[in-house]
């Protein structure tokens, strides 16, 4: 997972904030354990574990393809391009350097979010599906990293499904376009090779989790009032989304693995 990336734009952030409120840098996020809520990942010779096995084998044959493209773009989980990642399902061009509190909210939760992520990952030491065999994934130059790192749960799903939650929590009337975007993203690490299934619905149920458990903290309520009202700002003069990514988009969602 590359979530250590986003404290980079820490800085960026910072500069362009004096008109927020500041008692988010004060105060933690909060967020479940989901060494508790999370079932165990599927036993070896399970029928889960067939599913598993069977989505990657898949999956395979898709490399070079638009969708694998897609999976390489998710791949990137810096908040500049995560956010515009959301653009066709909100209907407008989701441009970063108009959102600064939504920048701020991601960065604010990174290091947070990042940290109980490899608490997880390290209770359960899960082997990426790749690992031991030369079958291609889609981000090749992370391989020899993503093989000395544990796959359950998925971290870019969780973080993909916590900000597909913001959004959607701020934008209403495309929540059903956000939410599904939110799961494309997680299916992009199926794709990609460097999940199983499971790591994946995994990431959903954790990014559900945390997101729930944020509600009552004021800090966010606080950031997430900021982040509606520059949201209605951009979608009040809006710019068209790139169709072509659009189009594949549409197309991603109606696959299943």
């Amino acid at each position: 997972m590359r979530l250590r990336v986003l404290t980079f734009y820490a800085i960026t952030v910072c500069t362009i904030m004096h008109g927020l409120p500041q008692t988010a840098w004060a105060q933690p996020a909060l967020l479940p354990d989901g060494r508790t809520v999370l079932p165990p990942p599927p036993a070896a010779g399970s029928l889960a574990q067939e599913a598993d096995r069977q989505a990657f084998e898949n999956t395979r044959a898709l490399s070079g393809s638009p969708r694998w493209q897609l999976a390489h773009d998710d791949a990137d989980l810096t908040p500049q391009h995560i956010i515009r990642d959301f653009s066709c399902a909100a209907g407008f061009a989701l441009i970063p350097d108009r959102l600064p509190a939504l920048l701020h909210l991601l960065n604010s939760l990174a290091e947070p979010l990042e940290q109980r992520v490899t608490e997880e990952k390290n209770f359960w030491h899960r082997a990426r599906p790749f690992v031991g065999t030369t079958q291609d994934i889609c981000t090749p130059d992370a391989r020899a990293k993503l093989t000395n790192s544990f796959a359950y749960p998925s971290g870019h799903t969780t973080w993909g499904w916590m900000t597909a939650s913001i959004l959607a929590s701020a934008l209403p009337d495309r929540a059903s376009q956000i939410m599904q975007r939110g799961r494309v993203f997680g299916e992009s690490r199926i794709v990609c090779g460097v999940h199983w299934k499971s790591d994946v619905q995994a990431g959903y149920i954790n990014g559900s989790t945390m997101f729930a458990a944020l509600q009552a903290q004021p800090w966010f309520t606080e950031q997430m009032a900021a982040v509606r009202h520059e949201l209605e700002n951009l979608q009040a003069h809006p710019s068209a989304p790139d169709a072509t990514t659009c189009a594949i988009e549409r197309k991603a969602a109606t696959n299943t693995y």
